[in-house]
């Protein structure tokens, strides 16, 4: 019986990438110091974790230590006020929406759709966004975010996202550098926190597509 195939995603090495095979992946690692990489069932799983950092996927002591000052720092409880943002897709990529909402009123302060995207794109852009509408009306409270993988991309100020750039997508792409410019070009003072679902259940933004 044929052995089935794994993909190996190598964030930190030689060169960075997804392959097919462990010779590959030992090849980029080799030698490497502080090199990261783990192994995954499918070709999907491995480009979804590839666009998010190494960090999110690799349990380490000191992330794990970051959460818990996090907590410690903020509270076992959300704060109320404060701005709650989300994105929701049919399909990945497939029609995508995000939508801010404020935690203690339940309003909504924006929602935007787009054709064709990704929820981690969505999460991104919806974050961004609203950091713009807090600047807009010159409100000093929290964000909140489900998303780890958006919070590490706005705090690299970079959407490193592996949809293709094309017809479809073009107006969503414009809408990506838009962001990133923003995020070069403006300095923001509210905090961006971690939704803890498992605790506080759904962030007050989400769609109800479960």
């Amino acid at each position: 019986m044929a052995a089935k195939t794994k993909y190996y995603v190598i964030w930190v090495g030689h060169k960075t990438g997804i392959v097919d095979n462990w010779e590959e992946c030992n090849r980029r690692i080799k030698g490497y110091k502080g090199a990261r990489y783990k192994s995954y069932k499918t070709l999907a799983e491995a480009q979804k974790a590839y666009e998010s950092p190494w960090s999110d996927n690799i349990a380490t002591p000191h992330k794990k230590a970051l959460d818990k000052a996090e907590k410690k720092l903020f509270g076992s409880k959300p704060i109320l006020e404060s701005l709650a943002v989300d994105a929701a897709c049919s399909g990945n990529p497939g029609p995508m929406e995000y939508r801010g909402v404020h935690v203690k009123t339940k309003e909504v302060w924006f929602h935007v759709k787009f054709p064709l995207g990704t929820n981690n794109i969505g999460e991104f852009l919806a974050i961004v966004h609203g950091l713009a509408e807090l600047k807009r009306r010159n409100v000093n409270i929290p964000i909140y975010s489900d998303s780890r993988t958006a919070m590490s991309w706005v705090k690299k100020k970079k959407c490193t996202t592996l949809l293709e750039r094309n017809k479809q997508t073009e107006q969503l792409f414009k809408m990506i550098h838009r962001a990133e410019v923003w995020l070069q070009n403006n300095n923001y003072q509210q905090p961006l926190l971690k939704w803890e679902t498992e605790n506080w259940g759904e962030i007050p933004a989400d769609f109800g597509r479960k």
